[in-house]
């Protein structure tokens, strides 16, 4: 067997079924296009090399993976035509000229192949082997024939496949490993003569039976794994699969609750540490990390963020590109993104907006204010009302506020500015100079009125 694996990924049709004027690898999955997963799966395989076949709207797709993914091995090859899945792997022949290694053929629409599936595909020596299920209704696949003795004897497509033969429910699931030399010399001997006057990716094997060649299937038992996404039905029901397969895993392996798991989203990509509770109508997307012993109040959207532990976040809060260190709580109705970032024992309350901005250890914002592009430390508070006024038009501004500091409701903080550790301003100031430490700012301008007393 030779040792170098090279990858080629289909993803070069449009997917008509999908009624769409995107390509079909670009319809999203657990919230990333399909063709990411296949892309993901093939990576982790360590392969020398990854070709994506692309055709339809093939600059989307190729800005698809590259926003993804920044891996050398990843290249493009393009079908110029859509000629069938046997003129797509042709696309490839001058890219794979000379290699000496087995080809591993996958489909980029079929997202939820397992990489340990196709690891044990891959220890089966062989010209070409093909993976295969059972299917209860097998109708759309192309049958594997097998001959008397149990053997690989050749595959037909649906629309070229006798009554006999349609019932046969073992199918072709899309997925082979070839010997690269091997599989180009056979591609170049196949014919577009069929129902659908395309040139047959699966005529090789065939082909390579006749030249005495082995061939060997590789029958799996998860027909959920090699399930191709068709139309918006199916794309609907692999979420839906997808998410309830998450979800248990993680009540089961992770000692998560879920007080009503039908009503959540999680993300696969997801780590929920023990003894957190999850409420109903939550969504936790992207490579989203929370830690043990939290709580998520029901409405709430927490997006490519990071949790520590023993936070609460009360009810329809948002939080995006964000950090939330240990023992925080938010909201309810609050929104953290940007980069934005809770230090430990912090508190955001109802409807503030934290935007680009550090809220440091203990601090307090807990009722109708807007922190953007700020720098705020500990144990502070800032009272209701307060905005920092960081946009002038053309530019963003920073605000940064000392420790100890406490900012009096309705305060404008016309950036840039600086507030120092142990300041306070009245309410209803605005703020368009540097506050000195230790000193109580008021009015409008707001004017230093007196210097205050240090905190022991």
């Amino acid at each position: 067997m030779n040792s170098e694996l090279d990858i080629l990924i289909l993803a070069a049709g449009l997917g008509t079924r999908m009624r769409s004027g995107k390509a079909k690898v670009l319809h999203h999955l657990d919230g990333r296009p399909l063709i990411t997963h296949v892309c993901e799966t093939a990576a982790n395989l360590d392969p020398e090399n990854i070709f994506v076949v692309v055709g339809h709207q093939a600059e989307e797709v190729t800005a698809a993976v590259n926003a993804e993914f920044n891996d050398p091995r990843i290249k493009f090859v393009r079908q110029e035509k859509m000629l069938g899945t046997g003129d797509a792997v042709a696309s490839a022949r001058e890219a794979l000229s000379g290699r000496d290694s087995r080809l591993l053929v996958l489909s980029g629409d079929v997202p939820l192949i397992n990489e340990q599936t196709l690891r044990s595909l891959l220890e089966t020596p062989s010209a070409a082997t093909i993976l295969t299920v059972t299917l209860h209704d097998p109708t759309g696949y192309g049958r594997v024939i097998r001959s008397e003795e149990g053997k690989f004897d050749r595959i037909v497509e649906q629309k070229d496949a006798s009554p006999d033969e349609l019932a046969v429910k073992e199918i072709n699931s899309g997925i082979y490993c070839f010997d690269t030399g091997k599989l180009f010399a056979a591609l170049s001997k196949i014919s577009n003569h069929n129902a659908q006057g395309e040139y047959y990716l699966t005529d090789v094997p065939g082909i390579l039976r006749q030249e005495g060649e082995t061939v060997r299937l590789f029958l799996h038992n998860d027909p959920l794994e090699i399930e191709g996404v068709n139309d918006r039905r199916q794309l609907a029901e692999m979420e839906t699969r997808l998410r309830a397969r998450t979800i248990e895993k993680l009540m089961l392996d992770a000692g998560v609750t879920f007080t009503d798991p039908s009503s959540v989203y999680v993300s696969s990509r997801a780590v929920i540490g023990r003894d957190t509770v999850i409420y109903q109508n939550v969504t936790i997307e992207g490579s989203t990390t929370i830690g043990e012993n939290c709580v998520i109040r029901p409405g709430t959207r927490i997006s490519a963020s990071k949790v520590g532990s023993s936070v609460e976040i009360r009810d329809n809060c948002l939080i995006a590109d964000s950090t939330v260190n240990d023992n925080c709580v938010v909201g309810p109705m609050a929104q953290l993104r940007g980069g934005a970032e809770m230090a430990e024992n912090s508190h955001v309350g109802n409807f503030v907006e934290l935007k680009k901005t550090r809220l440091g250890k203990g601090s307090k914002a807990n009722h109708l204010t807007y922190l953007g592009d700020a720098t705020i430390g500990e144990k502070t508070n800032i009272g209701a009302g307060t905005i920092t006024c960081n946009y002038d038009g053309t530019h963003k501004h920073p605000t940064t506020i000392g420790d100890n500091v406490k900012i009096g409701s309705d305060t404008m903080l016309v950036a840039p500015v600086i507030v120092g550790d142990g300041a306070a301003t009245g309410a209803g100031s605005v703020v368009t100079k540097d506050v000195p430490a230790n000193s109580l700012v008021a009015g409008v301008p707001a004017k230093v009125k007196k210097v205050v007393a240090k905190e022991s």
